[in-house]
């Protein structure tokens, strides 16, 4: 089997699981899946560099500890009705510096905000402009990234 070969592979297997995950993510050890592919795990870290990338619409989190976990969450930003909800929904109670760029990321991707809007929002979330410690901090991003989209994206409404 090629390098190329078991990368695929390993796309499909993720994928896979990945649509037919309830929660619209799933949890993987580098280690494990390595040990089932038997392939190194940097194997598997670049599968998921180069095969999940933020502009497909993945977000990718590194959890550390316990031999390299990572979660990858598919990320789709609804253009009809109730788009605004199923972000709300997204971003939850807390969020980490790196899924609320990627959410901004997409916003912008899916021309929901604009240029300057999305500078905004990346200044105001980054644990630079929020000097406090975790966990309050990612609940603290989470309530201003929620507010300020409920502010920039129900505005477009009324005016559409």
């Amino acid at each position: 089997m090629g390098m190329r070969n078991i990368s695929d592979i390993i796309e499909q297997y993720l994928k896979k699981i990945l649509q037919s995950s309830e929660k619209g993510y799933i949890e993987i050890q580098r280690n494990e899946l390595a040990d089932q592919f038997q392939c190194v795990p940097s194997q598997i870290n670049y599968v998921i560099s180069t095969r999940f990338p933020l502009e497909k619409g993945y977000i990718v989190e590194s959890k550390r500890g316990g031999g390299g976990f990572i979660r990858i969450q598919r990320v789709q930003l609804p253009k009809q009705e109730g788009g605004l909800e199923f972000i709300l929904r997204t971003i939850g109670e807390e969020i980490d510096q790196n899924t609320a760029e990627g959410l901004i990321y997409q916003l912008r991707n899916a021309d929901l905000i604009t240029e300057r809007e999305a500078h905004m929002m990346r200044a105001a979330v980054s644990r630079e402009s929020l000097i406090m410690k975790l966990p309050i901090r990612d609940r603290i991003r989470a309530s201003l990234l929620k507010n300020m989209l409920v502010a920039l994206l129900s505005k477009q409404k009324e005016g559409s």
